[in-house]
């Protein structure tokens, strides 16, 4: 993963904690200004396409256009758009964060190539309405950001669930009740490296 998207995920887990994403509000810019530039802000209203509420200046620059009120997906090529919208449904109902690998093609000798990390937040309420990301130049040749490029095309993707599984399943792991209720309130004793559950109390004295 390039730097600035580990910077960025990292940051994001964090704040996250145990949620399934963290507040559009918990997000502090000055907390991640060394790579705000390549930062966006997708909104995510439910039943339609993501748009770009924010766009850093380099995702400008290196695309050769201003991104606010533009569609995510009309970043890529129209034959990739279903499967990409697919996996945003990951980030919107599970907590997932959607890795893209991606690039652009000028002509024969002109190519680039972007990562391009996507994250959960919840606005307002409970759910997932916006999305964090970022948008990063993969060795960026020296003619990049000097016209306007064509959509991307989709080379890989990558889904990473920040608990290791989707948010409704490590929810019913972290709701579901002991399996034998009554070593709720046992002591956890470590010998060695063994570990056992004790319970006070024992037999009485007659």
């Amino acid at each position: 993963m390039q730097r600035t998207n580990q910077v960025l995920y990292g940051y994001w887990n964090d704040v996250r904690g145990e949620r399934i994403a963290p507040r559009r509000f918990d997000v502090e810019p000055s907390q991640i200004g060394a790579v705000l530039s390549e930062t966006f802000i997708l909104e995510c209203a439910e039943g339609t396409p993501p748009i770009f509420r924010l766009a850093g200046t380099k995702i400008c620059e290196n695309f050769g256009h201003e991104f606010r009120g533009d569609g995510f997906l009309d970043l890529f090529q129209a034959s990739d758009r279903a499967a990409i919208d697919g996996h945003l449904a990951d980030v919107r109902e599970q907590g997932a964060v959607l890795v893209l690998q991606a690039a652009a093609e000028l002509d024969d000798k002109r190519r680039v190539a972007f990562e391009i990390i996507v994250m959960p937040l919840v606005h307002t309420g409970t759910s997932i309405s916006r999305m964090l990301g970022a948008v990063v130049a993969v060795d960026a040749p020296s003619w990049l950001a000097t016209e306007r490029l064509p959509p991307l095309t989709l080379v890989s993707h990558e889904i990473i669930w920040p608990d290791g599984r989707p948010f409704a399943v490590m929810e019913k792991f972290r709701n579901a009740p002991a399996l034998r209720p009554e070593l709720a309130g046992a002591r956890l004793v470590r010998i060695k490296r063994r570990s056992f559950r004790v319970l006070d109390g024992g037999l009485e004295k007659g």
